[in-house]
């Protein structure tokens, strides 16, 4: 077979794609990268995509770490037509192994020292020495010259296949047309090549992806940062923007459109615009198509949104007596700070929500404007304490209809500020009702709690001078 006719391939075929993970730790977007690119691409051609959990390792492979696999499929929205578990199939391995060693295609072997003063007993696959090459999608012809490969080993023993068999038998056994995996497995490629020959399999497309790179381009792992993808979930990220980053990650549309539906992208997906270049996993970048999707279900669910985003604060904040009457205004300002819904926790452990639904403590000092602000104008603490009397009038003074929103409470106290000074009006304002330097402007302070709680705000900070 030709490249041109294996890149048709899914044309005149049903395409079977895998995604093979080991249960043997947590996996990352690295990792899952790899599930998006392979469900996308059988999708795009109605195919299957199966999962296979690779499980032979007995020693590190455990229930918890399969059961974490499925989780983070799950919520990404990644399923899977069919589960194989490899541990299941030795006995086809051994079945394979006997007859490769029948055929004089493969031998027993009591040259490996695992102890010293003991030999093991190894199965070594009689290596043809000749030149393999296969067509990758992303990379076209690769050839090797197997001969510097030598005799290599597929077994421990008939009950001890390593994964060089075992994923040749797999493949075969469960119809695998396109094997899309991390260009590190480039190198295991020939010698696949050469056990599937040896057993009659078809050789299947492969398409090996650029490695997805930490920040200090080296290789992603848990080890640089890299995340479980059930820290994203625990976190209150979107999995849409998951999916959609990852597919990004190493793959070009084509075109400038940066935001896809996984409809959309099984449409667009095309494996010949995978990039050869490794990717970078940029955090910055997941956040902001994450705010995109974040934002996107707040205007389509706000109700739904809101009740989530909740359920990441503590008791503290949401047993408060003010927070189901402020709950949905308080949501409007928090939501345009967060990039993610998780992100509630930090602005509460940072005292960033305690305001909304209690008096705030400060020190009087904070009341006091920048240098730079006072644009050279001696502003001194009987003189904020001035301001915030005069502000205070000023909101009594209010028609309680204009408190329904922040544009007529600034419209309605501006042109006093303005008439004093106005950073220096603003900002006492301000830190009366949040106690904090970075917060929402006191107009939607003022809106927010009304007439009675700013009145009292404002006198608190007044007696602190």
């Amino acid at each position: 077979m030709n490249s041109a006719q294996q890149s048709n391939l899914s044309n005149t075929q049903k395409v079977v794609a895998r995604f093979a993970p080991s249960p043997t730790g947590t996996l990352h977007a690295g990792n899952y990268r790899t599930a998006v690119f392979s469900y996308l691409y059988a999708k795009k051609y109605s195919g299957e995509f199966i999962l296979r959990i690779e499980d032979t390792d007995k020693a590190r492979s455990t229930k918890e770490y399969e059961e974490n696999i499925m989780e983070s499929l799950s919520w990404l929205d990644l399923p899977f037509d069919t589960i194989y578990r490899q541990s299941e199939n030795v006995e086809r391995h051994k079945e394979v192994l006997v007859k490769l060693i029948a055929e004089g295609k493969a031998y027993i072997s009591k040259e490996e020292v695992r102890e010293e003063g003991q030999r093991a007993e190894v199965i070594r696959f009689k290596n043809p020495n000749k030149v393999v090459t296969f067509f990758d999608v992303v990379r076209g012809n690769i050839s090797f010259d197997t001969t510097e490969l030598k005799d290599f080993v597929i077994a421990r023993s008939l009950e001890e296949p390593l994964f060089h068999l075992a994923v040749v038998v797999d493949d075969f056994d469960e119809g695998i047309t396109h094997v899309i995996r991390g260009e590190d497995h480039i190198s295991n490629t020939p010698r696949q090549i050469l056990i599937g020959e040896a057993i009659g399999a078809p050789i299947p497309i492969y398409a090996h992806l650029p490695l997805v790179l930490a920040p200090d381009r080296t290789k992603l792992s848990k080890r640089k940062g890299a995340r479980p993808m059930t820290d994203y979930k625990k976190d209150g990220y979107e999995p849409e923007a998951l999916i959609n980053y990852m597919a990004l990650i190493g793959w070009n549309p084509g075109t400038e459109q940066e935001f896809f539906t996984k409809d959309e992208l099984i449409s667009e997906f095309n494996l010949a615009r995978v990039q050869k270049s490794s990717a970078n996993f940029d955090e910055v970048k997941l956040l902001s198509i994450n705010r995109h999707y974040l934002l996107k279900k707040y205007l389509e669910k706000p109700e739904e949104l809101m009740e989530r985003l909740w359920s990441f604060a503590s008791a503290d904040i949401t047993k408060h007596s003010n927070f189901e009457s402020r709950k949905e205004v308080v949501t409007k300002n928090v939501m345009e700070r967060l990039s993610y819904i998780g992100e509630i926790k930090k602005m509460e452990e940072t005292g960033e929500l305690a305001f909304y639904f209690e008096q705030p403590s400060y020190m009087a000092e904070l009341l006091l404007c920048s240098e730079k602000m006072r644009k050279g104008v001696n502003i001194t603490l009987q003189t904020v304490k001035e301001y915030l009397v005069g502000i205070q009038k000023e909101i009594e003074g209010m028609d309680d209809k204009l408190f329904t929103n922040a544009e007529s409470v600034k419209a309605t106290l501006m042109p006093f500020a303005d008439s004093l000074h106005r950073g220096g009006v603003l900002w006492a304002t301000r830190i009366a009702l949040s106690g904090k330097e970075k917060s929402p402007d006191p107009f939607t302070l003022i809106s927010l709690f009304g007439k009675e709680e700013s009145v009292k705000r404002l006198q608190h900070a007044q007696n602190l001078l």
